[in-house]
């Protein structure tokens, strides 16, 4: 009688919510990410739609319309690719590394840039490099920075006592060597040649070139692309090597792999727009809040969408509201410290 009374009282007891192996094992998950997908898709679309349109002094839809909005579509491209690039980078880098407060900026890439734009002005002056540009300049700077990394890879990966953490540590002394070299260089230039040197060095969508793509968007898909397509292996790389051997991953091989395509991607986005340090992490760290998973597969695309959201609202809010292109960089980069402190303060918590 008291089970009886008892089972009346409080009624019939809540179904356990539904689950299933897998990423997003729960129906609430699988909505969650859905709707994290399409809301970063109608922000990029619209965000994009903007930039075409807004003062576009033609009526929409006409000839004019299409032929301003294709010349603006350049920069439309550059970034998405510098999207896809800092993203996809950013996130397999860290997972090779089995750390989340850094970016493959700390292996010495941006400042390989600055030493070969310094270079390049103080050698050649401002005419030389004027006359140097083009795809052959870009094509240059992208196997100098690859090769750079992958020299230093080899080194430090192979051999009895391969250290991921050397590496970082050493890449680190690298990259600040070479700022050393290029800022005695800087002072030694004449304020008309720093002044076009000091264009180069800030990282900004305007500084990519049309004739740069090409070249730019086949090696950003391809690399992107064999990054996503091994997202498995990911997966398995993030349990650490001793765990991944164990399940019959080749650790060195597959780490080796993952950062060349690492280096491929932040040598063509830092060629292409300059340096932005914190952007790849500040994508990475959103991408991986908002989907709630580890798996590569889901994170990738949401940290791409992160990313074209982040840059192309930047760049609309501060071009039609600000009138100031040249500040969506620095805002960025400020933002990105910001929440690069934010996680080093919480860490453990986040």
């Amino acid at each position: 009688m008291a089970e009886t009374t008892a089972s009346r009282t409080t009624g019939p007891l809540p179904a356990p919510p539904e689950r299933s192996s897998g990423a997003l094992p729960t129906r609430r998950a699988r909505r969650r990410y859905r709707t994290v997908v399409a809301v970063l898709g109608v922000l990029a679309a619209g965000f994009g739609f903007g930039l075409l349109a807004w003062d576009n002094p033609m009526p929409v839809g006409s000839d004019g319309f299409w032929r301003i909005a294709q010349m603006r579509g350049t920069n439309l491209v550059v970034m998405a690719v510098v999207a896809i690039c800092q993203a996809v980078a950013t996130v397999g880098f860290q997972t090779v590394t089995g750390n989340r407060v850094i970016t493959p900026s700390i292996m010495g890439f941006e400042a390989l840039y600055v030493a070969v734009q310094t270079t390049a002005v103080y050698f050649l002056g401002v005419a030389g490099v004027v006359a140097v540009q083009g795809l052959p300049q870009f094509a240059l700077q992208l196997v100098l920075m690859v090769g750079f990394a992958m020299l230093l890879y080899g080194w430090l990966l192979s051999g009895r006592y391969a250290n991921l953490q050397v590496m970082l540590l050493i890449g680190i002394v690298i990259g600040g060597g070479l700022a050393s070299v290029s800022t005695f260089m800087q002072r030694l230039l004449t304020p008309s040649e720093f002044d076009v040197l000091a264009a180069r060095l800030f990282g900004n969508v305007s500084n990519a070139d049309a004739s740069y793509l090409p070249l730019a968007v086949p090696l950003c898909l391809g690399a992107a692309g064999l990054l996503w397509a091994g997202s498995r292996r990911l997966d398995v790389v993030a349990l650490g090597r001793d765990a991944s051997t164990g399940l019959g991953l080749d650790h060195r091989r597959e780490t080796m792999r993952v950062l060349f395509l690492v280096s491929v991607l932040m040598a063509v986005s830092t060629a292409l727009v300059g340096p932005m340090t914190f952007l790849g992490f500040l994508v990475a760290t959103l991408a991986y809040q908002f989907t709630g998973t580890h798996a590569h597969r889901y994170v990738f695309p949401v940290a791409v969408l992160t990313c074209f959201v982040v840059l192309s609202g930047a760049y609309f809010v501060m071009r039609n509201v600000f009138y100031a292109n040249g500040v969506v960089s620095i805002i960025i980069e400020l933002v990105g410290g910001l929440v690069f402190l934010f996680v080093i303060l919480r860490k453990g918590r986040l």
